[in-house]
């Protein structure tokens, strides 16, 4: 009786289905419903929150991605300013290679014109002022084996630099030394000397460079630079003797653009570029240059390396050049100005360079048996119109020299010197490393050797056909 007594005194628990809401039921919706989702989303903060103190990287992880991050930088970097001076020390260098033409144009002028030598002389002493380039395996051994301040491409540019700056310079500065054969041939000897060192330790140095950084065809853009060069040393060259008719002066402008080269390769440091240093600071220098020249023997071996250079070297050996002969005849015979040799020479360095460009965008993939062939068939061929020249067949067909020198006789000059650039870039990518400098070099002195051979054959030849 207590019990039903109490739930009729206490209407609340009467009916627990009737019991009252918490809240009142005029209370405004939007008031309700704020405060019945509330908890939920405070309750859902709460589990999805997490511990400060959890997040917290560690301090030694930290610290060594930091390091990571500035080794990549630091990296990148390098690399950027290393092709940045890679582009303006050989890229110049090649430049003033081609350009050597510009002093060269004078000198053969100087002793067709000056000194009356005739054709023959003329080509023996252009031959035999080669002998130099014949040695660059050594160069390239020395450059290979030889370190000099921890560095072994950059100081011997700088010293075959120096070397041509001297020799371009006693030309022009000491009047015997243009006017008497012997002192003019010692000149002559000791700047291709300085030449054929500082091409080598170019080569290196970009085949080198290649190989690091997996840059395939650097020789392309070499060569492009090298043909820049022709261009200008052989325009500005016919125009300087035609107005002023004083070649030493032209050696003196030579002489002072090497000087140029001579401060870049000064300040440029070798390890901009990424390359090992030397790692035989106990080992003697005979014992280096022995394993270098192991090295290169090995490397010549090679199936591939001495089948390619046989070819090379055979190919131009076999081919009489009669560059020296042409020169004297096109000046003395056929009274030719200056400006129209030099223009003959334009030609074909623009050629070489548009010919160069369409081999680094298009040719690459065409086998070398296949492209090779063809530009020997069409080197044998072009040398023909040397006869053609001579025997003013030209004429008969209405076309006067001057127009024939210089859209014609070019031509076999360009296919001559494009014939040597697949070899270039395929002996790059076959050197191994540590021999790029010898192994560059010594495919460079076999073809120097192979054309004066063929020099020294075209003059024979001339000889015999008086």
């Amino acid at each position: 009786m207590a019990l039903s007594t109490l739930s009729i005194t206490n209407p609340s628990f009467t009916n627990p289905t009737k019991i009252p809401s918490f809240f009142n039921p005029k209370t405004p919706s939007f008031l309700s419903s704020s405060f019945q989702k509330k908890p939920k989303k405070i309750l859902k903060k709460t589990l999805n929150s997490k511990n400060p103190r959890t997040n917290m990287v560690d301090p030694v992880v930290f610290y060594l991605n930091n390091i990571k991050k500035k080794e990549t930088e630091k990296k990148q970097d390098t690399n950027v300013h290393g092709i940045h001076s890679l582009l303006n020390l050989c890229g110049f260098g090649y430049w003033v290679q081609g350009f050597r033409c510009f002093p060269w144009l004078a000198l053969n002028f100087h002793m067709a014109n000056n000194l009356n030598l005739n054709p023959s002389t003329l080509q023996l002493v252009q031959n035999f002022a080669n002998l130099p380039m014949v040695a660059k395996p050594f160069y390239g051994i020395l450059s290979d084996a030889l370190f000099i301040g921890g560095s072994h491409r950059l100081p011997y540019i700088s010293i075959g630099v120096l070397l041509q700056v001297i020799s371009w310079g006693s030309l022009r500065l000491i009047p015997m030394a243009s006017e008497a054969i012997p002192i003019l041939m010692a000149c002559v000897l000791f700047s291709n000397l300085g030449a054929s060192i500082t091409e080598v330790a170019k080569d290196a140095l970009v085949a080198e460079y290649g190989q690091k950084n997996k840059i395939n065809g650097l020789q392309s853009y070499a060569f492009m630079a090298l043909a820049a060069g022709g261009v200008l040393g052989n325009l500005l060259g016919g125009v300087f003797l035609l107005k002023t008719r004083k070649p030493k002066s032209m050696f003196m402008i030579f002489a002072s653009l090497l000087s140029f080269q001579l401060l870049l390769s000064l300040r440029t440091r070798e390890e901009s570029f990424g390359l090992p240093r030397s790692s035989n600071d106990n080992e003697s220098i005979v014992s280096s240059i022995k394993k270098q020249s192991s090295d290169l023997m090995i490397a010549i071996r090679d199936d591939g390396v001495f089948r390619a250079l046989s070819w090379v070297v055979a190919s131009i050996a076999v081919v009489p050049i009669l560059s020296g002969s042409i020169f004297c005849y096109q000046t003395q015979c056929l009274n030719l100005d200056p400006l129209i040799i030099g223009m003959s020479k334009v030609m074909g360095q623009l050629m070489l360079l548009t010919v160069t460009v369409v081999y680094d965008r298009c040719w690459k993939t065409v086998s070398m048996r296949k492209l090779i062939g063809t530009v020997q068939i069409l080197y044998a061929s072009l040398l023909l119109l040397d006869l053609v020249l001579v025997k003013q067949i030209n004429l008969r067909f209405g076309i006067p020299n001057r127009v024939f020198a210089v859209c014609i006789s070019g031509v076999a000059e360009m296919v001559a010197q494009f014939k040597l650039l697949p070899f270039q870039v395929l002996f790059a990518g076959l050197a191994p490393a540590g021999c790029e400098g010898s192994l560059m070099s010594f495919l460079a002195s076999a073809l120097c050797l192979s054309s004066i051979f063929s020099g020294f054959l075209g003059s024979e030849w001339h000889l015999f056909l008086g």
